[in-house]
C-alpha cells in the first residue's frame, strides 16, 4: 500500500485519539454499524481531501466499513495530525498522504497521490481536490459520479464553476446542511479558533479588543466566544444585513481600517483575499496578535507584511513575530492558516459527528442517484439533515414533540382561519 505519514510509528496514540473522538461521535458510529450490515459503498473508489483529524479517521472508517476504497490526502499544510495519518495507514491500510507542515509543492503531490485512486466519488474541503481535476487531471473525470464539499470557501469556487459551466460533475453541498453550518460552523470554529489563538499565545481574553472580519456563520461564532471570555469584540463586514446582525448582536461595527487601530487580537473569517493588508498592519498597535480561521491563508496579505517588515523570528511554536520598520510588533499565528487546526485540534467531535454524518450519507445519496443529476451544485436532501437531526437528539436523551392529526390538517389547509 502506497502512502506518505511522517512516522508510521506514531499510529498508537493517533488510535488511541481516534478511539475519544468516537466516544462523542454517536450518530457516525450508527451509520458506521449500519454501512457495516449493508455495504452501500461496496466497489465504490473515493478520493478524500479533508483536514487530517481524529474525526476524520472515524469517517473514512466508516467509508470503509460500508464496502469502499478510500484515499485520503490533507485540505490544507498544518492541518494534519500525524499520528491519526500514521494510525490510518498502518491500522486502518488506508491510504493517505499527510504530513503537518508540507511545503506548497508537496501538498499538491498529495492530492495528485489521493487521485491516482481514480475516484468515483470525491470528498472535499476547499475545492483544491475537485479544482485539481478540472485542469491537472482531466482524464479521470469521466468515471466519476459527483463530489461532496465540506466548507464555505470551497462552495464559493464551485459555484463560480458551475455558473460558468466548467463544473463537470454534480457536488452536493455538505457545508449548507443546517446540522452543518448551524453547528460546526458556529460552534465548533466558534470555540476551536479561540482555543487555537490561546494555545499559541496564552494571552487574556478578557477586557482585550477582538476584531472578528466577516459575521457569516463562522464569525458569529467566534465573536460569540470571544464575548463569553470578557472580550470586547468589534467586527467588520461588507455585507449590510450580516453588519446590521453583528449591531443587533451587541458588537461594535466598523471598517477594518478603524478596527486595526484599536484592535489587539485580530482574526478573518472571511472566504475572501486580502483582508487585512499592508495599511492595516502599519495602523496596528504595537503586539498586534493576528489570525485566520478561514479556509486558507489568502485573507491576509502576508507578502504585503514581509514587505513592510525589517525583521521577523519565531518567537513561539505557533507566533511569528514581524517587527515593521516602524518599531512596531506584529505577531502572525500559524503562518495564517486555520488557526484551530494550526495551534490547536480543530472542532470538537461532538459537532463533527453532524458534519461526518453528513458526509457520509450525501455520499450514499450520490452512489444511488449520482448518475441522474445535473452538473451544479446541490443541496444535502432534507430527509437527511433531519434523520441526523433526531438521531443526534436521540443520542443526547433530548425528546421532542410530535404533530398530532389535526395540527398536521392546519398546516395543511388554506380554508382554516382564526
Amino acid at each position: 500500500m502506497n502512502y506518505h505519514v511522517k512516522n508510521i510509528n506514531l499510529a498508537s496514540e493517533g488510535k488511541l485519539r481516534t478511539e475519544w473522538a468516537n466516544q462523542s461521535m454517536p450518530v457516525l458510529n450508527i451509520i458506521r454499524n449500519r454501512f457495516a450490515r449493508q455495504k452501500p459503498l461496496r466497489g465504490v473508489r473515493i478520493a478524500a481531501c479533508l483536514h487530517v483529524t481524529t474525526e476524520t479517521a472515524s469517517l473514512m472508517d466508516t467509508l470503509k466499513a460500508g464496502g469502499a476504497t478510500v484515499t485520503l490526502c490533507a485540505s490544507n499544510p498544518l492541518s494534519t495530525q500525524d499520528e491519526v495519518a500514521a494510525y490510518l495507514a498502518k491500522d486502518l491500510k488506508i491510504p493517505v498522504f499527510a504530513i503537518k507542515g508540507e511545503s506548497n509543492k508537496i501538498y499538491y503531490q498529495h492530492i495528485n497521490s489521493a487521485l491516482d485512486i481514480k475516484p468515483q466519488i470525491t470528498m472535499d474541503d476547499g475545492a483544491d481536490l475537485v479544482s485539481t481535476l478540472h485542469s491537472k487531471r482531466k482524464g479521470l473525470i469521466a468515471r466519476i459520479i459527483g463530489g461532496t464539499e465540506e466548507t464555505t470557501t470551497g462552495l464559493i469556487r464551485l459555484r463560480q464553476m458551475a455558473e460558468k459551466g466548467v463544473l463537470r460533475y454534480p457536488i452536493i453541498a455538505v457545508n449548507d446542511a443546517d446540522t452543518k453550518h448551524f453547528f460546526d460552523n458556529r460552534y465548533g470554529t466558534g470555540q476551536s479558533t479561540v482555543d487555537g489563538i490561546i494555545r499559541a499565545t496564552n494571552r487574556l481574553l478578557a477586557g482585550s479588543t477582538f476584531v472578528v472580519s466577516g459575521y457569516g456563520w463562522c464569525g458569529r461564532g467566534a465573536a460569540m466566544r470571544a464575548k463569553g471570555m470578557g472580550a470586547n469584540v468589534v467586527v467588520t463586514e461588507v455585507s449590510p444585513l450580516r453588519a446590521l446582525e453583528a449591531v443587533m448582536d451587541g458588537y461594535r461595527v466598523m471598517p477594518i481600517g478603524e478596527a486595526a487601530r484599536v484592535g489587539d487580537i485580530f482574526c478573518t473569517l472571511t472566504g475572501d483575499i486580502s483582508i487585512i493588508r499592508k495599511e492595516h498592519f502599519l495602523r496596528m498597535k504595537d503586539g498586534a496578535i493576528v489570525a485566520n480561521s478561514g479556509h486558507f491563508n489568502v485573507e491576509l496579505d502576508l507578502e504585503g507584511l514581509k514587505k513592510i517588515a525589517k525583521k521577523r523570528r519565531k518567537i513561539r511554536e505557533f507566533v511569528e513575530e514581524y517587527t515593521l520598520k516602524n518599531g512596531k510588533r506584529i505577531n502572525v499565528l500559524g503562518e495564517g492558516r486555520l488557526v484551530n487546526l494550526a495551534a490547536a485540534e480543530g472542532h470538537p467531535s461532538s459537532v463533527m459527528d453532524m458534519s461526518f454524518a453528513n458526509q457520509a450519507l450525501a455520499v450514499e445519496y450520490l452512489v444511488k442517484e449520482g448518475k441522474k443529476l445535473d452538473k451544479k451544485v446541490y443541496p444535502v436532501p432534507p430527509r437527511i439533515d433531519k434523520d441526523i437531526a433526531r438521531a443526534k437528539l436521540k443520542a443526547m436523551g433530548v425528546r421532542i414533540d410530535t404533530l398530532t392529526q389535526e395540527q398536521k390538517n392546519y398546516l395543511a389547509s388554506w380554508e382554516m382561519g382564526t
